[in-house]
């Protein structure tokens, strides 16, 4: 048994690499807010959102990649199973590939729902289309490097996934102001400069994967790679995660569907709040990723006060992370808003809505958390029943009944649903500690 100290140091080596990786994709995302906000047209901002939200569907959809790999490499990290753990990423490499190209070659079915899901304001549809033809030819680069992220945190190396994410996105930041700025080409060139920049960290992701693999003992098993049957376990626990996180992303696109009703203001005020809320939550997810590690080894080795002790202490640290955010946000999100554009309405009704922004860390730092324990465990069928039970059972009908209230409806429907999130998965963790559960196999998740 490790002591607290012990386990407090290996959280924040764990976590720290991954807050300033996940922070990097908010922040690189309030830029080009700014860039693009800054321009004479809100459309363009309004393009950029709704056209993050079809991918989303498209690439976020499929972070299933990234969160079991995470956990089953992490029980073989704990468990000392060499070949296993090389077998794993593997077949998440094969299953990224080919789920990529095949959005690729499915893309203008997926476009075509995707706007007819989201419909956006008069003017930006055109602008939304062509923002996502461009940056779809990304989704392999985008879902192997899921697979690859999702193994270097299993086995508790953070660093390199933070190397990946600030050479992408110095890319993709150096090459906004070059295409936005500097040639014109307004959202078409947002998407430009992220497709390059993605390709860009998969090249670099995968000549670290083959550093990191030269180092370490075991061989693969190449048998493996071609009998589909071995990639059930895989696919079993990838299924529960896909369908959650599919629940998840569309939640939020209903969110921005919603708003996009109330006109180009509200959606443009609501894009620049979400970004400060994807911020907290990219934030707070670094102490999820060193749970999902420190969890999934925990399981491997079968130490039971090791799992408990890794649970409480991530969820302190989980705490004050939502607290300094809360903190921030009241005292400098005016002055955050006003930097992100310079558009009068838009700025005004930022500010009108930023105190359910508030709120929202302190509610929704549990589901983060509790996603981190459950994945490190693989046990995934839990995440996804909560999921469903969030969005029916609260957040839906929160939604329908405080439609009178407009938007303050919509983000009072966020926050209970963020707020049912965490208290379904913490009913399940009493109950699978009660029980026993974690410590079953990873088949249990049929």
């Amino acid at each position: 048994m490790r002591s607290s100290s012990d386990i407090n140091h290996n959280i924040w080596r764990l976590a720290w690499p991954m807050i300033i990786s996940n922070l990097s994709v908010p922040i690189l995302g309030l830029v080009d807010t700014a860039i693009l906000g800054h321009l004479e047209d809100a459309q363009f901002l309004v393009a950029v959102a709704i056209g993050s939200s079809i991918l989303s569907f498209l690439y976020w959809g499929f972070g299933f990649l990234r969160m079991g790999t995470t956990g089953f490499a992490a029980q073989a990290y704990g468990a000392e199973q060499h070949n296993r753990s090389r077998l794993i990423i593997g077949q998440s490499l094969i299953l990224g590939l080919v789920l990529g190209l095949s959005v690729v070659c499915l893309s203008p079915m997926l476009l075509s729902v995707g706007l007819r899901l989201i419909v956006p304001p008069m003017g930006s549809g055109e602008l939304a289309a062509s923002y996502v033809q461009i940056r779809i030819f990304s989704a392999p680069a985008v879902l192997m490097n899921y697979a690859i992220i999702g193994w270097m945190i299993g086995h508790q190396n953070t660093r390199w996934p933070l190397i990946i994410m600030l050479f992408s996105n110095s890319i993709n930041l150096a090459l906004d102001f070059l295409l936005i700025v500097g040639l014109d080409m307004n959202s078409d060139g947002a998407a430009v400069a992220t497709l390059i920049a993605e390709y860009s960290g998969c090249g670099l992701a995968l000549y670290l994967l083959k550093r990191q693999l030269n180092r370490r003992p075991g061989s693969l098993d190449i048998q493996s790679l071609l009998r589909w049957q071995d990639y059930r376990e895989l696919i079993v626990v990838n299924r529960h995660l896909f369908v959650r996180t599919l629940i998840l992303l569309a939640s939020f696109a209903f969110f921005t569907a919603q708003g996009a009703k109330q006109g180009e203001v509200i959606v443009a005020a609501n894009v620049i709040l979400i970004h400060l809320l994807t911020l907290t939550a990219f934030g707070m997810d670094g102490f999820a990723h060193a749970a999902e590690a420190m969890v999934g080894a925990a399981v491997g080795k079968k130490d039971g006060k090791l799992f408990l002790s890794v649970c409480y202490h991530s969820a302190f640290w989980s705490l004050v992370t939502a607290l300094a955010f809360t903190l921030l946000f009241l005292i400098a999100g005016p002055a955050i808003i006003g930097l992100l554009t310079s558009i009068a309405a838009v700025k005004a009704a930022a500010i009108q809505y930023l105190p359910w922004l508030l709120v929202l860390p302190l509610i929704s730092v549990w589901g983060y958390l509790f996603d981190g324990i459950f994945i490190g465990a693989t046990q995934t069928a839990a995440m996804q029943t909560t999921m469903i039970y969030a969005a029916t059972l609260v957040y839906l009908p929160t939604w329908y009944f405080g439609q009178y209230w407009g938007n303050h409806g919509l983000w009072f429907a966020l926050i209970a649903f963020n707020a049912a999130r965490g208290l379904f998965l913490g009913f399940c963790f009493y109950r699978f500690n009660q029980q026993q559960r974690w410590w079953r196999a990873a088949a249990s998740n049929d």
